[in-house]
């Protein structure tokens, strides 16, 4: 196996075991042996830049976060959900339906609605291309680095049966565990800024 096989294995195999730990909960090596494959990745890309791949497994380590956002518009309008507050409402809305479907059977789910952020990821030919915020519905911003430290969204999709160019939509959550970890890490890094102040100054 040459080298850019080697590399292109490595990155199918971390991607599986992001997958299978973030997404299934079901990890089938430890996080050293994973760290260690990660590493071996890493090391290799650096010696063969000409490899470079933007969705690598090894982009989402650490760094690439930003708050300058590039705008961007929309390929397609992402709408967002009207407030309802009265049966009229939904009878009203219902009509509008049945005009532009004709008359047909409609049926009502209910649900939990998330308050998260919305987002858009386009993958082209089953690689992550960009990720953007809703925004005004017409453009937002390009938070595609960002998007990628979240293990459990793709960089590659598997398999070959999808087209070659589409829009994923969806909510951006934070879990209360995941809010409470971050509390926790502020206060752990306040802390450190005390003791860093506390330390006292030598005289020569």
């Amino acid at each position: 196996m040459d080298i850019q096989q080697t590399i292109q294995a490595l990155r199918e195999e971390l991607n599986l075991h992001n997958h299978n730990y973030y997404v299934l909960d079901q990890p089938t090596i430890s996080d050293f042996e994973f760290d260690q494959k990660l590493k071996q990745l890493q090391e290799l890309e650096d010696q063969n830049p000409k490899y470079f791949d933007d969705n690598s497994p090894t982009q989402r380590v650490g760094g690439t976060i930003t708050k300058n956002f590039q705008t961007v518009a929309h390929d397609y309008r992402m709408y967002s959900l009207d407030n309802s507050y009265s049966k009229e409402d939904l009878i009203e809305w219902e009509n509008r339906i049945q005009k532009v479907l004709g008359s047909v059977q409609l049926e009502y789910t209910c649900e939990l609605k998330y308050d998260g952020a919305s987002i858009s990821i386009t993958y082209e030919n089953g690689k992550l291309l960009r990720a953007v915020t809703r925004g005004d519905g017409f453009q937002g911003d390009d938070v595609t680095n960002n998007i990628k430290t979240i293990k459990s969204i793709p960089l590659q999709l598997k398999g070959n049966d999808f087209p070659k160019r589409f829009d994923i939509r969806g909510e951006i959550i934070l879990p209360f565990a995941g809010f409470e970890k971050m509390n926790q890490d502020l206060v752990e890094m306040e802390k450190l800024h005390i003791q860093i102040l506390e330390i006292p100054r030598l005289e020569v």
